[in-house]
């Protein structure tokens, strides 16, 4: 573990963060948080807190976090895909080898209509890019 506090700190929300100047270099050696901006990764807005103004590094370190955050949240959303067409192999044996009628008939209605609902939309994204791909840059 490390002695030194970080200079900025991201207090995550919904869509982005609060962000926080850390302070420890005062008289009772204290740690001092003082808010400095609020941030909305989904439309890239960074809002300083009250009359305050952002010095440059105050925006390259926001700008620095919401990279980071934009790919980390990127990778979690594919991760959650991978997990759910898991999920998806895991239910089928349960269905296939453990299921009552019971468990069957409180389920079977819903995962039949989003599997439906999942497999047209997967059908279609596929054929708009195939057709995209077909339609691309031709010559070559």
């Amino acid at each position: 573990m490390t002695t030194e506090l970080p200079e900025y700190y991201f207090r995550m929300r919904d869509n982005g963060a609060f962000v926080f100047r850390v302070d420890t270099e005062n008289r009772q050696r204290r740690i001092e948080m003082d808010q400095i901006a609020v941030v909305n990764i989904r439309n890239g807005e960074i809002k300083p807190h009250g009359q305050r103004e952002l010095s440059d590094r105050d925006l390259q370190e926001i700008h620095d976090w919401m990279a980071a955050r934009t790919d980390l949240l990127a990778r979690r959303d594919i991760d959650d895909i991978h997990r759910a067409v898991d999920y998806l192999n895991t239910t089928t044996h349960w269905v296939q080898s453990r299921a009552s009628d019971d468990q069957l008939e409180d389920v079977t209605d819903r995962l039949l209509l989003a599997m439906h609902d999942l497999r047209s939309v997967l059908v279609r994204k596929k054929a708009d890019r195939l057709l995209k791909a077909a339609s691309g840059p031709k010559g070559g």
